[in-house]
């Protein structure tokens, strides 16, 4: 643990009321695991001042050993544990590099080819529109789905219940929760926020995607959208340009307070998108 490549992570959690006994011992057995495969150590700071809320701190041997400790089906499944009972956002991740998902992106956007590119992309070079012939007829926008086959199964739509609670729907009291998978398996939490001028609501799709572009992510593998409805909410139209634009052919999930609805391919709620290749 002496390396000079050692790396520091931190994640802000905030633990379900009721479940501080449960978080804890499953913190335990996540820093036995990190210790027992050599990926490191980590360490749960409580906060003081907030109740229910730690600051989780993982000291990486070296960023491959965050990597390995990412792809292990033991680390998975606790993970997957930690996200029914608690909420976690990444404050520090020293470990990023051009990994798999990263750099499928940047070669996706080094390419007169590429299938879209992103806002910034997009209006500081234009590559102008191909002919109907050079288009590509394979389906697009599966490769960051790709880059993570085999991933544990997160609990995405628990996750978007939680998120629902901190909706703020003074007007409509109509309250949706998000959860954003990245590639590499990050949670990222949305609700909507409305404001009086109704114009500038914003919907818990688009909170969750723009605070994970903003926390450096740029991979993504999936969304669940829960809202209190009997039938499924789908993302409304903004929300399915702005997914498109940034995630590409997401799984979508949707469900309610009491079960899971559907599920869903963004490609087929948004079957003629305008993206990249129309300019």
């Amino acid at each position: 643990m002496a390396s000079s490549d050692v790396r520091l992570s931190v994640a802000l959690v905030d633990v379900a009321e009721g479940r501080e006994v449960e978080f804890l011992a499953l913190a335990t057995r996540f820093e036995a695991l990190l210790l027992r495969k050599e990926y490191g150590r980590a360490e749960m700071i409580r906060d003081e001042a907030v109740p229910l809320r730690f600051y989780a701190v993982r000291h990486w041997a070296d960023a491959a050993a965050a990597e390995r400790c990412h792809a292990d089906p033991d680390v998975q499944a606790l993970t997957a544990a930690f996200a029914k009972i608690a909420r976690v956002t990444h404050v520090v991740n020293g470990v990023r590099r051009p990994g798999p998902p990263q750099r499928f992106l940047e070669n996706r956007r080094a390419s007169l080819e590429s299938d879209r590119r992103s806002g910034f992309d997009r209006r500081a070079k234009n590559v102008g529109p191909k002919s109907g012939g050079e288009r590509r007829a394979r389906d697009r926008r599966l490769g960051p789905r790709r880059v993570r086959e085999g991933a544990g199964d997160l609990d995405l739509v628990g996750a978007a219940r939680r998120a629902r609670e901190h909706a703020d729907a003074a007007y409509s009291h109509f309250k949706v929760g998000a959860a954003l998978e990245t590639a590499d398996g990050t949670v990222v939490t949305g609700c909507n926020i409305e404001n009086a001028t109704y114009g500038l609501t914003i919907c818990a799709e688009r909170v969750a995607i723009f605070k994970a572009l903003s926390e450096g992510h740029r991979a993504f593998t999936r969304i669940a959208i829960v809202a209190d409805t009997e039938a499924p909410t789908p993302p409304c139209g903004a929300c399915r340009q702005i997914l498109w634009e940034f995630g590409g052919n997401l799984e979508i999930l949707l469900a309610n307070l009491r079960e899971k609805r559907g599920t869903h391919r963004l490609k087929d709620l948004l079957p003629l998108p305008f993206d990249a290749r129309l300019l």
